[in-house]
């Protein structure tokens, strides 16, 4: 694990990295641009830093879920900085309940990225993935939810009250 100041320059650097494939114009005249999209290469293959970007983000994952509520504002702070790090990297989605926790503590430090309602249509997404996994996501939402920020950025609720309300509803109650 690296030192938090050694965390930052890279999830920085990675941005950077990824940012000329994060701007770049689509054309949205061109009749197949959605299929010319669909078929390019992932923003981090592009960039040729996958691997660095996913040890990153385990990094990331592990003092965000490791640390006090200090370190996880810190960490939601530098992936509101690096927004082109937190549009490319993901990890694998593994349908096992670590796999489904890990991406929840992904929605949580990203707390609600630029815009809330894509986190609720992901969110939404990961339920019924987790559903359909077997998976039981109400005690994982409710673990995460406790980590997430209590700030409502968008007047739609703080990430923690989104998680909480996804736990208390079927199928994964966010509308």
């Amino acid at each position: 694990m690296s030192e938090p100041a050694e965390l930052a320059e890279w999830v920085a650097l990675i941005d950077a990295c990824v940012e000329p494939v994060a701007r770049r114009p689509v054309d949205l005249t061109d009749p197949d641009w959605a299929r010319t999209m669909r078929e390019a290469p992932h923003p981090l293959d592009e960039a040729g830093i996958r691997p660095e970007a996913e040890a990153a983000l385990r990094d990331v994952l592990t003092r965000y879920e490791e640390g006090d509520d200090a370190t996880r504002a810190a960490l939601r702070a530098l992936l509101e900085r690096c927004p082109h790090f937190t549009w490319a990297t993901t990890l694998p989605l593994e349908p096992t309940t670590e796999g489904f926790r890990q991406r929840l503590l992904e929605v949580s430090v990203e707390d609600q990225g630029q815009d809330t309602r894509d986190m609720m249509v992901g969110l939404h997404d990961l339920c019924g993935r987790a559903r359909d996994a077997g998976v039981d996501i109400r005690p994982l939402l409710l673990e995460v939810a406790g980590l997430s920020s209590e700030v409502d950025r968008y007047g739609m609720g703080s990430t923690r009250h989104i998680l909480l309300r996804a736990a208390g509803r079927e199928p994964c109650g966010l509308w």
